[in-house]
């Protein structure tokens, strides 16, 4: 795998680069409600050295019905100034989820205008397999000065994905698994209904990792996306259950030099709630 500081990096890349002063890594884990998991009891046990913890749920829209809607600005810079990471930062995300949830966290970032941002390839499980250090200790956190500016253009409401189904001038992708886009199954969220936007096409986010947790190269991950029918030459716009699975096929999308990509925030959570909103079944 090649490291990218902006995308994507190894567990070599972060040994070798942890003790860097203007290095912050950040801990994003987070479980389905129905897992029984904690993740903040999980990086309180331990965690890859100078870790902070990065609370999807409550750095989030508070405003909001929706659950973890990405945070206001001024939240965001509020939360990362109190948690030391700022301007000059190289920040490494990492999760021990079955949700791949650093890829949502490395989504905000973007979103804020920050783009010296990666996800750590395997995540803590990789990093714990190999051997490498934990601690349980929380770091030491000093204010740090952050700037951000927002990127409209990374996130898509409601509205402007009706209209994309409707006009089909993008490529919706839903990385939901494929029981759940075709519509065969109940939604674990209770009252949504069940099936997909019209005119999307189905990517479960685990077609893009190998068995190990680390993401596949960028041409397997093309050779995906293009086996699933979608039309890698419209820009892109990706959803899933809540906004944070869609974050995965937004990183691989990066990863493949495909830069016109937004994500639906609200996601099914969202559209599945609407009763006027149409609804597809089956397989597209």
């Amino acid at each position: 795998m090649q490291d990218d500081p902006k995308t994507l990096v190894s567990t070599e890349w972060l040994a070798a680069h942890l003790n860097d002063p203007d290095l912050r890594i950040l801990d994003a884990s987070w479980h389905m409600p129905a897992s029984g998991r904690d993740a903040r009891a999980e990086y309180d046990a331990a965690h890859i050295p100078g870790a902070r913890f990065f609370d999807i749920d409550a750095i989030s829209d508070k405003r909001s019905a929706l659950p973890h809607m990405a945070p206001p600005v001024e939240m965001f810079i509020s939360r990362m100034r109190a948690m030391g990471v700022g301007d000059g930062h190289q920040v490494v995300v990492y999760d021990n989820s079955d949700v791949r949830s650093a890829a949502r966290v490395w989504w905000t970032f973007r979103l804020m205008g920050k783009t010296d941002v990666a996800v750590l390839d395997g995540g803590f499980a990789k990093w714990q397999a190999e051997g490498r250090p934990t601690e349980d200790m929380p770091p030491i956190l000093r204010d740090r000065h952050i700037t951000v500016q927002r990127q409209a253009g990374l996130v898509r409401d409601v509205t402007q994905v009706a209209s994309a189904s409707k006009l089909g001038d993008y490529q919706i992708i839903d990385a939901r698994a494929p029981e759940r886009f075709r519509g065969e199954v109940p939604e674990p969220r209770p009252g949504l209904r069940s099936g997909h936007i019209p005119g999307a096409r189905n990517v479960p986010f685990g077609r893009l990792l190998n068995a190990d947790g680390t993401m596949k190269s960028p041409d397997a991950l093309r050779a995906e996306f293009e086996s699933a029918g979608v039309d890698l030459k419209k820009p892109v716009i990706t959803s899933c259950g809540s906004g944070i699975t869609a974050a995965v096929l937004s990183l691989a999308l990066e990863r493949i030099g495909h830069r016109n990509h937004a994500l639906y925030d609200g996601s099914w959570t969202e559209w599945g709630s609407f009763p006027d909103l149409p609804i597809a079944t089956g397989d597209a």
